[in-house]
Order: C-alpha cells, then sequence, then structure tokens
C-alpha cells in the first residue's frame, strides 16, 4: 500500500511540474506595483500595468505619463500604436519600456537625477470597439519615486531564496526516506520468500533432484 502511493505522489508531482511548466510558456497579465526607489545615475523602470480580461476584442488605448508638480506636467504619451517623448526637463532620458499587446504600458528613465524625485501618473484610456457601441475605460497609476545614492538591500529576493533551498532539502529529505523504506519493504520480502522456501522439504524444493538408484538396489 505505501509503495503504491509513493508511486501516486511521484506521478502527481511529475502532473503538477507539467502543469506549471504550460502555464509559465503562455503569456499571462500580472498587475504588479512599481518599483519606488531608484539609483542615481542608473536607469529605472515606472511600471504600469494595465490588464485587458478579453485580449480578443479590438481596443484602442491612449497612454499619458505625466510628473506632478503645482500642476500637472506631460512628459510622455502612446497614442495611434506610437510612443512620442514629450518637451520638457524628460526631454532624450525616457523611452518606452511596454509590451506588445499594451497591457504593459511602462517607460524607463534613463541615467536618473536627484531632480527626477516625485509623483508620477500613468492615465490609461482604453476604447472598446463593439459593433453597436464603444465603450471606454480609465485606469490611473501612482508612484512615488525616491532616487538614493546607492540601492537598498533586496530582502525579498534574499528571503525567496532562502525558502527555495528549504524546499530543496525537504524534498531531497522525503525522497531519501522513501527510498530507504521502499528497499527495507523489498529486503523483508526477499527474505521471508527464502525462510519460506528453506522450510519445505528438500524433496519438495524446486532445486532438489532424484538420488540415483545404487548398486545394491533391488528392482521389483
Amino acid at each position: 500500500v505505501f509503495y503504491n502511493l509513493t508511486v501516486l505522489s511521484f506521478f502527481f508531482l511529475l502532473l503538477l511540474f507539467l502543469q506549471l511548466d504550460s502555464h509559465l510558456s503562455q503569456p499571462v497579465c500580472v498587475d504588479v506595483p512599481s518599483g519606488t526607489e531608484a539609483v542615481l545615475g542608473k536607469m529605472m523602470k515606472l511600471t504600469c500595468i494595465s490588464c485587458m480580461k478579453r485580449e480578443e476584442v479590438k481596443v484602442k488605448t491612449h497612454v499619458d505619463w505625466y510628473y506632478m508638480t503645482k500642476v500637472e506636467q506631460g512628459i510622455y504619451k502612446y497614442e495611434g500604436n506610437f510612443p512620442m517623448e514629450m518637451d520638457g526637463p524628460f526631454k532624450g532620458r525616457l523611452m518606452w519600456d511596454g509590451s506588445q499587446d499594451l497591457q504593459d504600458l511602462s517607460i524607463s528613465i534613463v541615467n536618473v537625477t536627484y531632480n527626477d524625485s516625485g509623483v508620477y501618473e500613468c492615465h490609461v484610456l482604453r476604447e472598446f470597439e463593439f459593433d453597436a457601441f464603444t465603450p471606454s475605460a480609465f485606469v490611473l497609476k501612482n508612484i512615488t519615486l525616491k532616487v538614493k545614492e546607492e540601492a537598498s538591500p533586496d530582502t525579498t529576493a534574499l528571503y525567496s531564496e532562502i525558502m527555495m533551498y528549504l524546499l530543496l532539502v525537504f524534498l531531497t529529505f522525503w525522497l531519501l526516506i522513501e527510498m530507504v523504506y521502499c528497499y527495507r519493504k523489498i529486503s523483508k520480502s526477499d527474505d521471508l520468500v527464502q525462510d519460506t522456501g528453506s522450510a519445505l522439504p528438500e524433496s519438495c524444493q524446486p532445486n532438489s533432484s532424484p538420488v540415483p538408484p545404487g548398486p545394491d538396489a533391488v528392482f521389483l
């Protein structure tokens, strides 16, 4: 019974890995927040993700990026399938960093300076094209950026790496216990078969052969 459970567990893990691999091979939209700490002189991505539930629907997407000072200052826009930089202090230091399906509408700042600290807004307007009507949807993302001289340690990546190693150790230990148990189970089965064979009479054992008659044997 335990051997059957082990085999079923193995096939369950294999099926789980295959399912994860099939899901990872397909593009999936995940709405993740943007980073808020930039390093002086480095490149910084301002993440703006707006997932669409039905990608097969035709849609027109308009994106406007603003740097919020006392008034809204337009710094970047995407309209008519073309990204375009606006005039201002960010001219020449912004680049489009979004995806082709326009679910990732991010931009990146090149050569970050201390003056880039502040609040950024990503305005996304989608106009859906149906036969009878054209509804629209508006999404606003707010990002507060801080510029530092050195990057802060990434504790999330450290914790993720530790958990991954702990999981690997646990699975290895569990498989080792399974192998030892199965080996002992098979060994006991072999010993039981040998003991049963040795308890039989010599004439009943499969390898026993009849004793040839001697010269003084009398045949009736």
